[in-house]
């Protein structure tokens, strides 16, 4: 199991030029093995308002969709806040994206910002990486 952080969605959604290939390669093979993926709820939030510019709102819409047909949400509760509060991590939003992924019982967070999770208790890896190890 695995967590998509979202930059790793974003690259996908927004083709971003350095990063959409192995951001598209992961999804594409989560998609055909069926290999298990999740992405954290407030996760659903930041891809819509920022893609929404973008596409509009119903190509982004029909995009999440398309998307949590192939990847899971991972469960949130005040617990998961608690825990995530209670992180030595700088940035609360990745503290957040580690409760979500504790909550589905990810092994990894895949994510482009791998020294932001520096101290996560779930081990943060890059796309290609993650494409490496769950082949």
């Amino acid at each position: 199991m695995i967590l998509l952080d979202c930059d790793v969605l974003l690259d996908a959604v927004l083709d971003r030029a350095d990063h959409a290939g192995e951001a598209n390669a992961l999804l594409d093979y989560v998609e055909r093995a069926g290999y298990p993926a999740s992405m954290a709820w407030h996760t659903v939030a930041n891809l819509y308002y920022i893609a929404r510019p973008h596409y509009g709102r119903d190509k982004t819409i029909e995009f999440i969709r398309q998307l949590a047909d192939i990847v899971s949400v991972a469960d949130a509760n005040s617990a998961s806040v608690h825990f995530a509060a209670g992180l030595a991590m700088t940035d609360f939003e990745d503290a957040l994206q580690v409760a979500a992924a504790r909550n589905c019982g990810a092994w990894y967070i895949v994510t482009r910002n791998v020294k932001d999770y520096a101290r996560s208790p779930i081990p943060a890896i890059q796309p290609g990486e993650a494409l490496t190890k769950i082949r």
